[in-house]
Formats: C-alpha cells, sequence, structure tokens
C-alpha cells in the first residue's frame, strides 16, 4: 500500500497518517487542540508531539480553553515539571494566550471553524503533488493567515507551524499522488 514516505518510522505514524491527517476538520474543539499541538511541534518532530498527545490532553484539560485561559501563573509553573509534554514556557504561555484567542473569536458570535476556514472559503485545497519533495513548507495563504492569528493574540503560529495545521486539519490535501489516501480524503 503506498503512503506518504513521512509516515512509516512508526505504527502510531501510520494510523495518524491513515485516519486523521488530510480529513477535513471542522469542529472548533478538535481544531483547536490541532492548533496548539501543531505550534509544539516548533523546533521538532510531529512523531515527538503525537507520542505526547494524550499526555498533552491530560495535562491541559482536554483542551477546553475555558478551563485554560485562567491558568495561573502557579498552574504554568506545575506544567513545566510535567515530563510528559515538551516542557517549553514559550510554548505552555502560548497555549494559554491561544485559549483566550479562541475564546475572544467565539465570543464575538463566529466559530472558530468559520474563523480558520474561511481562508480557504470553507473548503479543502486538492494538491497533485509527486513525491513530498514537491509540497512546500509554507505558503502565500499560510504567510496572510499567521499574521492574521498573531494580530488576533495567537502564539507559535508562524507561517510553516500555520502550513502544517491547514496540511493536518484537512484545510490542504497535501497526500502525494501516489497516496492511497490522496483520493480517498477528497472523497470523504
Amino acid at each position: 500500500m503506498n503512503r506518504c514516505e513521512w509516515c512509516s518510522s512508526s505504527e502510531l505514524y501510520i494510523d495518524y497518517h491513515d485516519t486523521e491527517w488530510g480529513v477535513p476538520e471542522y469542529d472548533d474543539q478538535a481544531l483547536f487542540e490541532m492548533l496548539c499541538l501543531e505550534g509544539a511541534q516548533a523546533g521538532l518532530s510531529w512523531i515527538t508531539v503525537l507520542n505526547k498527545r494524550e499526555n498533552y490532553r491530560l495535562a491541559f484539560d482536554q483542551f477546553d480553553a475555558r478551563k485554560m485561559a485562567r491558568y495561573t501563573d502557579k498552574r504554568k509553573a506545575k506544567l513545566m515539571t510535567n515530563a510528559g509534554i515538551i516542557r517549553n514556557r514559550l510554548k505552555i504561555k502560548a497555549f494559554v494566550n491561544n485559549a483566550k484567542a479562541y475564546l475572544a473569536i467565539k465570543e464575538s458570535g463566529m466559530t472558530f471553524a468559520d474563523y480558520i476556514w474561511k481562508y480557504t472559503d470553507g473548503k479543502p485545497i486538492i494538491n497533485h503533488h509527486k513525491s513530498m519533495s514537491d509540497v512546500p513548507a509554507k505558503t502565500e495563504l499560510s504567510d496572510r493567515m499567521s499574521k492574521d492569528l498573531k494580530k488576533a493574540g495567537f502564539g507559535f503560529v508562524g507561517s510553516t507551524i500555520l502550513y502544517a495545521f491547514m496540511q493536518a486539519s484537512g484545510m490542504v490535501n497535501d497526500h502525494v499522488t501516489t497516496c492511497f489516501r490522496h483520493q480517498e480524503v477528497i472523497t470523504s
């Protein structure tokens, strides 16, 4: 079975590729979690974060933004002692700020899904890359999205991180054309 070449290093990675990556996601909570976790990846590999995803869910109250927005300095310091997550003070602070920015969007009357998906007019961009070397690390669209999210108060949302987020959340289908998921994702 042909897959994108990046996912062959572990069963967890293969399962993530085969069931989640590139599938259009429109659930606010799932998108918020994904945005935070993509930010946690900065400077690291995705498999590092994926291996710690369940720990992140436990540590950050299942990514309940209302709870996260109220984290105190004491709570953030405690998170720095949690060996189950990536213990980076700036990333933990960004998660809390992201929760506040996420809630501000929702309080404005817009869903987070509508806010995020407006960049692609609510539908996935279908690419037709022949190999992973053809897949960009960022695009003009992710540049614009990054600028807007930073202005809205989000952290760890650089253009490369946001392009990875767009791929993961299905805003962009970057499964290579030889991958069995390329067509499946389009028709799902």
